[in-house]
């Protein structure tokens, strides 16, 4: 029986016989929906916190031919934690809450919410209780184990830092030219006390509209181990509800933030 059973599973073996190939149920070979980018790319252009002065850097280390007869490129880059699409980390605003690295997945991922004001936004806008409960008005209650995307439309300002932050300044004396929109620390305290969502991600600078002198949002939010994700792109390409999001940092051990590659799969054709 030893040896029938040998030549059965070489023969497999030679006939190409596989594993079938496991059911994504179209998720990744795009016959069920779409993957959409929500990513800024990072740049000598891209958009920092004012006081961060120094941005983004690429240093080239190596871009040619070798010795050997084959191409290759290097590079060394060096960021700070919070500029262009990045994740908050609770411990940006809540000692003792979580670090980058010990968020875990489910707290990076999930339904998504999009919240869409641009029809009554302003550079100080604050986005309220009335906004969410109009959202959910249409579609039904936030998502437990949700994202909460807030499109403010500043997102189309992206290529114009003035326009993007409200002042062409840097440094310290920028902080207090800044505006923008954020979420009102009413909203931020609604959603903790009566939604059961995992983050808030919006298309601005800050979870905190510009002229914000406390950070309350931040506070309220990361307090309760929620994260952050700022300077979302392209939430203009997604449903109000519908959508799932994938939420991928640089993993920093002890890390307040870091850079985030965020995608949304938007089920249909």
């Amino acid at each position: 029986m030893r040896i029938v059973t040998t030549c059965v599973v070489a023969s497999l073996s030679l006939a190409g016989c596989r594993p079938a190939a496991p059911d994504h149920g179209g998720v990744f070979d795009g016959s069920a929906g779409h993957w959409v980018d929500l990513t800024h790319a990072f740049s000598e252009s891209t958009i920092y916190w004012p006081t961060d002065t120094a941005g983004f850097q690429l240093q080239e280390l190596a871009y040619g031919s070798t010795e050997g007869g084959w191409f290759y490129s290097s590079y060394a880059f060096a960021s700070a934690e919070h500029g262009g699409t990045h994740l908050d980390a609770p411990i940006h605003f809540a000692e003792g809450r979580l670090t980058n690295d010990a968020i875990p997945l489910s707290g990076l991922m999930g339904p998504a919410a999009v919240v869409d004001v641009t029809d009554h936004v302003h550079p100080d806008y604050r986005v309220g209780v009335a906004d969410l409960t109009g959202w959910e008005a249409a579609h039904g209650p936030l998502p437990d184990g949700g994202i909460l995307l807030l499109r403010t439309g500043w997102g189309d300002r992206w290529d114009d830092r003035a326009a993007y932050l409200g002042t062409d300044l840097t440094g310290p004396d920028a902080v207090a030219a800044l505006h923008f929109p954020g979420l009102a620390p009413e909203a931020a305290e609604w959603l903790v006390a009566e939604r059961g969502i995992v983050a808030v991600g919006i298309d601005t600078p800050s979870i905190d509209y510009g002229q914000s002198a406390d950070f309350r949002s931040h506070v309220i939010l990361y307090s309760e181990n929620l994260s952050g994700f700022e300077n979302v792109a392209n939430l203009d390409l997604l449903p109000e509800s519908g959508s799932f999001v994938v939420a991928l940092p640089m993993k920093i051990k002890g890390g307040s933030g870091g850079p985030l590659r965020i995608v949304a799969f938007v089920p249909g054709g």
